[in-house]
């Protein structure tokens, strides 16, 4: 059951669905499911192609290595990069393997990927044998490790103004100081990576590592060559992204499934 409620200010009603669907979306690339919320928890995984998904708090990236975990209650939004078939388990509340009350990345193996496809293809089967499929799939979600591919969005203004600089290009290589002064910041160097530190819960250059390694995911879904993705994210070498990319995802994207 769904309720869309007009917000005061004159904005799009937000979907407000009783339980989290358990479905199969097959999305075009730069293509998603605007926001919404649920009452229940979902896991979101790509099949194929790139998942984002977009919350107050910042945005999460999943290859088809890794599912994206949504509590309930949660705004948020899906976005595809590359032609993606979207698989979402639904859960009720009482369900949380893994006791998160927020979002998260969670590394996907072979099993629990047959899993999620078993289950969302036979979505219309109450039966014992569908009872007993999602026990094997709460127990491996229960021992699948996080992944770090957040990247959280700034409230201060002048964080703000600073990363709205490398959200528009990854690939600028400036310090933080000249970032600052470009955007306006009206804040210096110290107390940016201070605000960094305290409101986002990493350094200047690991935010910029993850916005980096986002845009790159984004670009090798749709095709784009290993080397263009280097220098349109700013790695000074094909070589230097593909270490970096390897030491985040465990292959090489060369490799990247797509």
């Amino acid at each position: 059951m769904q309720e869309n409620r007009q917000d005061d200010t004159g904005h799009p009603p937000l979907r407000h669905l009783r339980g989290a669907p358990t479905n199969i979306n097959r999305l075009d690339t730069h293509r998603g499911i605007d926001a919404h919320r649920h009452d229940g928890h979902q896991i979101a995984y790509a099949a194929s192609g790139v998942l984002s998904v977009t919350t107050g708090s910042g945005t999460w990236v999943a290859p088809p290595t890794r599912a994206l975990w949504i509590p309930a209650g949660t705004v948020h939004e899906h976005r595809a990069y590359g032609r993606t078939d979207l698989h979402t388990v639904g859960l009720p509340i009482r369900y949380n393997p893994l006791g998160l009350d927020a979002p998260a990345v969670i590394a996907v193996g072979p099993l629990l990927r047959e899993l999620i496809l078993a289950y969302t293809r036979e979505s219309a089967d109450p039966g014992p044998a569908r009872r007993r499929m999602l026990g094997v799939l709460l127990d491996q979600l229960r021992v699948s490790p996080l992944q770090p591919l957040h990247l959280p969005a700034p409230a201060d203004p002048r964080l703000a103004a600073v990363c709205a600089l490398l959200y528009a290009d990854p690939a600028d290589r400036r310090g933080l100081a000249a970032l600052a002064a470009d955007a306006g910041a009206g804040a210096g160097e110290r107390t940016l990576s201070r605000l960094f530190r305290a409101e986002l819960g990493m350094t200047f250059p690991q935010w910029r590592t993850q916005l980096r390694l986002h845009r790159a995911l984004r670009l090798l879904a749709v095709g784009t060559p290993v080397t263009a993705v280097a220098h349109r994210c700013g790695w000074s070498s094909a070589s230097a992204f593909i270490d970096v990319f390897r030491r985040a995802f465990g292959h090489t994207p060369g490799t990247h499934p797509a």
